[in-house]
């Protein structure tokens, strides 16, 4: 359906602005309702479109795919609301608006596929389509920005049709619910790690999270927000298709992706705590709660022959948890380079002082994903380092993976990545909305500043 009506809103933009505009607010609407429907049932539904490519196309819905399926619709609709009002001095907002809609029907096809050759046709689809937001406004530094997600989409791609190839040749089938049973007895390591490679590139995983501290600064805020909390979800989902269907009883997998988990939550944590540009420290953070995501299905793996229920929640709480922050954030920096045109934080310094409706939005984004106790990221990151700890005094790690000393260095990574994550969301709190620009005339200027139009 948003396929669809991206050409029609391209065609009805040619013709009038804003009824383009209200047509995009009425098809991301609809797309919102229609994903609510998915909750009508609790039964598993298969749907083929036969005859693409030999294969068929297949979609299917359950649990997990019902919610990123209405939360992918949320954020749509919620940048799609935003988007007049940002793009009101852009060029070529017909253009956006036609890859916008496309990206969302491509990105939930992806959440709603059940098998890995229809996940990679749109998975291509929405990492092509979406390099337009990088390279929007066609800066040279856009352009440039843009050519890294590109390069990574398309190396990315093949790999992971490298390993699609690998995996059909091995097992015979690519549907999803039967790759488990199909690939007992075989080494499914090779396919596996060429899929990650994929799915870890649109991830935002290390060492192919280049794209992100890059793309971000440069794409339109609305963008950035799709980006950063939703595409990078599509690439979870394909590694937790690789961790849950095809080597979910595997240790070697599940301390691969934990210590990739580590390395990615910690360096993302780092980085975003030397940057200055706004927008640049939300895609480090980005890198870095993903890191903390990776740590949970790790986990799960870890403990697949335990009770790892906890891991399991604990890293879809967070998936959904830091969708939603980032949403609040990343439009939050949208308000801000609105009226200042500016993002290094130098240069907004004091901007937020007597803006609270502003200040209050901020806060609830950064104090949830900080883990602040009474916010929802509190209880996702809690049940993730309760679920390690109850591991590691039981025995169910070391004795047969790591020594002790390297389990609990892994603890105390965890715990400093989450207070970097505090230490640099204190620090865009401080700069925005608690010190004085340098400049008098500056802050005066911001003082008695009036937001530009916003949904905020």
């Amino acid at each position: 359906f948003p396929i669809a009506a991206a050409f029609l809103s391209y065609l009805l933009g040619r013709k009038t602005k804003t009824g383009r505009d209200f047509f995009v607010w009425s098809v991301v609407g609809i797309e919102f309702l229609l994903s609510l429907l998915l909750f009508r049932g609790t039964e598993t539904v298969l749907v083929t479109v036969p005859g693409v490519c030999g294969f068929g196309l297949h979609f299917t819905v359950d649990g997990f795919r019902r919610i990123y399926g209405v939360i992918a619709a949320l954020m749509w609709l919620v940048t799609g609301l935003f988007s007049p009002a940002y793009f009101a001095h852009y060029r070529n907002r017909n253009r956006y608006y036609l890859f916008l809609l496309i990206t969302l029907g491509a990105t939930e096809a992806i959440f709603l596929s059940a098998d890995l050759y229809t996940t990679f046709v749109f998975f291509e689809i929405m990492s092509l389509c979406s390099y337009v937001w990088v390279a929007q406004d066609e800066k040279e530094g856009s352009l440039r920005a843009g050519g890294t997600y590109l390069a990574v989409a398309v190396i990315g791609g093949m790999v992971l049709l490298m390993g699609i190839f690998l995996l059909y040749h091995q097992t015979g089938t690519l549907m999803i619910d039967e790759i488990s049973a199909a690939g007992v007895g075989v080494n499914l390591w090779p396919a596996a790690l060429c899929m990650f490679v994929g799915f870890a590139g649109k991830a935002g995983a290390y060492p192919i999270h280049i794209w992100l501290p890059k793309a971000h600064p440069v794409a339109p805020a609305p963008a950035s927000a799709l980006l950063s909390g939703i595409l990078t979800k599509t690439g979870i989902f394909g590694i937790l298709v690789i961790s849950c269907k095809m080597l979910l009883h595997d240790i070697r997998w599940g301390a691969f992706v934990l210590i990739i988990g580590v390395i990615t939550m910690f360096l993302g944590a780092l980085l975003a705590l030397f940057s200055v540009n706004f927008k640049r420290t939300l895609a480090c953070s980005s890198v870095s709660q993903i890191g903390f995501i990776l740590v949970g299905v790790g986990m799960l793996v870890l403990l697949a022959h335990e009770d790892n229920s906890l891991a399991v929640r604990g890293t879809f709480l967070h998936m959904v948890n830091h969708s939603l922050f980032k949403l609040i954030l990343f439009l939050v920096a949208a308000v801000i380079y609105q009226n200042t045109h500016k993002l290094d934080l130098n240069d907004i310094r004091g901007f937020g002082r007597k803006k609270p409706g502003l200040c209050f939005c901020y806060l609830m984004g950064a104090l949830g994903i900080g883990g602040i106790p009474g916010w929802s990221g509190y209880v996702s990151k809690t049940l993730g380092i309760v679920e390690y700890i109850h591991a590691l005094e039981g025995g169910h790690l070391h004795d047969v993976l790591f020594s002790t000393g390297v389990m609990r260095s892994i603890e105390w990574i965890f715990l400093i990545s989450g207070g970097l994550t505090v230490a640099y969301m204190c620090k865009l709190f401080v700069a925005v909305f608690l010190e004085e620009n340098r400049d008098k005339a500056v802050q005066e200027t911001y003082d008695g500043q009036k937001l530009y139009w916003s949904p905020i």
